[in-house]
């Protein structure tokens, strides 16, 4: 029961809040409607960049078998971070 409330009261948030912002954009001039334009694009363009490509996921299996493998390099986070501390000096 309490899940189904949680994803009603989701749902009518989100509801809200696109009438909210169909609010603004009726109201909205060209200086505002380029902002939403350039927002949304951004967006879109943020969620295809997500994507890998399938010779980044051949990639990812290689590095992963190495590792499985014990054919590759690793190193501890504490050994990561005194590194990153050495570098730094």
């Amino acid at each position: 029961m309490y899940l189904y409330f949680k994803q009603y009261e989701i749902i009518m948030a989100s509801i809200d809040l696109r009438n909210t912002v169909r609010e603004y954009i009726d109201k909205a001039d060209i200086r505002l409607l380029k902002m939403i334009k350039a927002l949304a694009e951004s967006y879109q363009n943020d969620e295809q960049e997500l994507t890998l490509s399938e010779e980044q996921y051949q990639m990812i299996d290689k590095r992963k078998e190495a590792h499985v493998n014990e054919e590759s390099n690793t190193l501890t986070w504490e050994q990561v971070k005194q590194n990153a501390r050495n570098a730094s000096q």
